[in-house]
């Protein structure tokens, strides 16, 4: 691994991962507020601060590892959750849905976000190779954060919205999986199923559709 590309890899990701990780926690701490749970609230985690969302060994070191160990081949780390006590929500079953779908939620906007951005920055006639590489990168990261927290098992936002649309017995059942479930993730991860099945038809699914709410800007700045 080339140390100089090791930190313009970081320089290059730095600002759109500190974005994402820290927008989509706060999005859940903001849903969980408005539909009734100050838990996050009163612990500090509805903010836009990234040092309160941050955790040291997921968000830092774990991908650090990875991907000086794999050559940028494999990737993946996580934020501290924010807390949520669901009991709290006005209709629990229901508002889980919504304060679990706002963390993804955020990154799509993001990632609209940083596509629009490079559309304006290259329409413009400005070309400078860091920002376009970092517009592409926040695209990437938004994208992969969407589409892999939306994996319909627990503790990931999509388990927890699939818990929410079930009904209350079949529910219960998905719930039980949730302190086992990061593990099964990992596996799935490490044998491929993660990837072939759920992450790539998504994420060439979610470029199509950024692309197409793109088309607007691209012409008219084009």
């Amino acid at each position: 691994m080339d140390f100089a590309q090791l930190i313009q890899t970081v320089l290059i990701y730095a600002i759109p991962v500190l974005l994402s990780i820290t927008l989509h926690e706060a999005a859940h701490g903001y849903a969980a507020l408005h539909f009734g749970d100050n838990t996050a609230y009163v612990e500090g985690r509805v903010t836009l601060n990234p040092l309160r969302h941050i955790d040291p060994m997921g968000t830092v070191l774990m991908p650090l590892f990875l991907y000086i160990a794999t050559s940028g081949a494999f990737l993946f780390g996580y934020a501290k959750p924010v807390p949520v006590n669901f009991g709290r929500l006005h209709h629990p079953k229901r508002d889980m849905i919504w304060v679990a779908l706002a963390g993804p939620g955020s990154n799509f906007v993001q990632a609209l976000g940083w596509g629009a951005l490079l559309y304006l920055y290259q329409g413009l006639g400005m070309n400078e190779p860091f920002f376009v590489e970092m517009a592409q990168g926040g695209i990437l990261v938004n994208v992969v954060m969407f589409v892999f927290n939306l994996f319909p098992l627990p503790p990931l936002d999509g388990g927890r919205i699939l818990v929410g649309m079930l009904p209350y017995r079949q529910a219960m059942a998905v719930s039980r999986v949730e302190p086992y479930g990061f593990f099964i993730v990992m596996a799935l991860i490490l044998v491929g199923v993660v990837n072939v099945v759920w992450l790539r038809p998504l994420m060439s699914l979610t470029f199509k559709i950024l692309h197409l709410l793109l088309t607007p800007l691209a012409l008219l700045v084009g």
